[in-house]
């Protein structure tokens, strides 16, 4: 790895610091993997346009020009300079900037990174360790491999969207961006590998992510569902994919409100959780009923027991009703939505919810990262200004004093 003396403005920044990332990435499935590394130690330069930046500083734009939160929550903890990569000097400028760094991640559209002079290639002969990452749509090999995709075109064609939804309803796109942060996050940990490989080795290699391919990974169970049935899994709304085990799924509580319900769920691995939940609800009478002991005989009368179970949960409010099934020893989880979550003071004490002191934005309240090493989490540092690092990277980086820097601004290289 390149052996650097901090890690920016933290010398002790984690368990990357020394590590140098060259961001070449945009929108989420890119910049969620380098803002990864980035909390994880790594001096992440995050590359941009001198004309916008990434485009994600606009997307949901903010009033005044400000940088939209979309743009913050993926880039927190980097730094930025800006590159005019069709002009020859600033591709010169990445690749001298590449053989200081120890990663380089892109994920522009299929074709473009090469059509610039900046394909796999061309870094390894700049750098041969070098470990370059991408981020595509569709894998090589596809018959889609020069499509272009964003999250929800993955979510579709990588199956997550065939098995989302009520089972006699349409496939539905869930919340979460699986398409975009799950891929990253699959490459972070790839990256990972590579890097503590080459510290062995010393080789670089290529790493190639299509977020098609990586949607199959978290569908796993869905292909033991189909390996079980022997026909594709269906949509199964809140219950398991596998068959239900009632009672388990989403029962209302007061005040009826829109996420005002809280999720209950019976395993087929302890029998006790169906009788405890009769013990909470008081209808002990149906402990030991032979129509209703086992979770193949309460399929049947699942509408039934849903029925039931929703009656005791409407007098309770999804806090309450979580707290007394929990205490049962039985699983349960309120559904917070996101104002819940952010204002909740123990993810703030946790170190979970963090506060990003941005200069322009101001305070923005944020989830960091949430793994704790030594019982702490990674501190949260802002996203950057469009090119506020300059003179700080291409000086440490390229051993370019402020002159020369001034002179490649000037000259519109950057």
């Amino acid at each position: 790895m390149s052996v650097t003396s901090d890690n920016g403005d933290n010398p002790d920044a984690g368990c990357l610091s020394g590590v140098r990332i060259l961001d070449l990435t945009q929108f989420e499935a890119g910049p969620s993997c380098t803002e990864a590394l980035a909390w994880l130690g790594a001096e992440v330069v995050k590359v941009e346009n001198p004309t916008g930046g990434d485009p994600g500083r606009g997307a949901f734009a903010l009033p005044g020009g400000l940088d939209s939160w979309y743009f913050l929550l993926f880039n927190a903890s980097k730094k930025s300079v800006t590159v005019n990569l069709k002009d020859p000097r600033g591709v010169e400028l990445v690749k001298d900037m590449a053989r200081s760094a120890d990663v380089v991640i892109e994920n522009f559209a299929p074709g473009a990174i090469e059509r610039l002079g900046l394909g796999y290639d061309v870094m390894r002969a700049v750098n041969p360790s070098i470990i370059y990452a991408q981020v595509k749509g569709f894998g090589d090999g596809s018959p889609y491999e020069n499509n272009l995709a964003f999250d929800m075109i993955a979510q579709a064609c990588g199956g997550v969207m065939s098995i989302t939804g009520e089972a006699d309803g349409p496939p539905l796109k869930p919340g979460a961006t699986l398409g975009d942060t799950g891929t990253g996050m699959l490459l972070a940990i790839s990256i990972l590998g590579a890097l503590y490989r080459r510290k062995g080795t010393g080789k670089g290699e290529r790493l190639q992510l299509a977020m098609q391919d990586a949607m199959l990974h978290y569908i796993r169970v869905a292909f033991a569902t189909q390996a079980s049935f022997g026909k594709a899994a269906p949509r199964a709304g809140a219950k398991l994919l596998s068959g239900s085990n009632p009672p388990c799924g989403i029962y209302p509580c007061k005040p009826g409100g829109p996420n005002d319900y809280v999720y209950i769920y019976t395993s087929r691995a302890n029998p006790l959780h169906w009788q405890r939940l009769l013990e909470l609800i008081g209808r002990e009478d149906l402990i030991g009923d032979p129509h209703y002991a086992t979770g193949p005989v309460r399929a049947e009368r699942e509408e039934e027991i849903d029925v039931m179970i929703a009656a005791w949960t409407r007098q309770h409010d999804k806090h309450e009703a979580m707290r007394l099934v929990g205490a049962a020893g039985i699983p349960a989880g309120a559904v917070l939505d996101t104002e819940e979550l952010q204002n909740d003071p123990s993810f703030a004490a946790r170190g979970i919810m963090q506060t990003m002191a941005h200069p322009t934005n101001g305070d923005f309240k944020m989830p960091g990262w949430p793994v704790r090493h030594d019982g702490a989490t990674p501190a949260l540092a802002p996203a950057p200004l469009l090119g506020e690092h300059a003179e700080d990277v291409f000086g440490r980086w390229l051993n370019l004093d402020s002159a020369a820097v001034d002179k490649l601004r000037e000259d519109g290289v950057i």
